[in-house]
């Protein structure tokens, strides 16, 4: 937890190209388990749970973190949530999951392109960390 609270605050907000975006050029290898016209979803490389899937947005439009999002968005975060749904079915998720959303350093966000955490396949804790 340390280390990814370092990384986040060392990230540097920026609407410019992030590892996301050569995730989803095909330019960096991943495991895809979901994928429509708006919307990649591949398993994490470091998972914090049985199952920790990263669900983002094809296209950023400037959706660097939630606390970017404008009414123009309202359509996409639907979409997010909607095909989160459908991938925790997908993963047999029936006995529940989490959705996080890291935002800004004090989250923990250290990819500035919007993407939602489907954790789950273990009991989940309150509080979070």
């Amino acid at each position: 937890m340390a280390s990814e609270k370092e990384a986040a605050i060392a990230a540097v907000p920026s609407d410019g190209p992030t590892i996301f975006d050569k995730i989803i050029n095909r330019q960096i290898p991943s495991t895809v388990v979901f994928e429509d016209d708006k919307v990649l979803a591949f398993r994490d490389i470091a998972p914090q749970a049985p199952t920790h899937i990263v669900i983002i947005p094809k296209v950023k439009d400037g959706l660097t973190g939630l606390n970017k999002a404008e009414e123009r968005h309202c359509e996409i975060l639907g979409h997010l949530l909607y095909v989160t749904k459908l991938i925790a079915k997908q993963e047999g998720l029936d006995d529940g999951f989490r959705v996080v959303i890291n935002d800004g350093p004090n989250g923990c966000q250290s990819v500035f392109h919007l993407h939602l955490h489907l954790i789950g396949g273990r009991q989940m804790n309150w509080p979070p960390g």
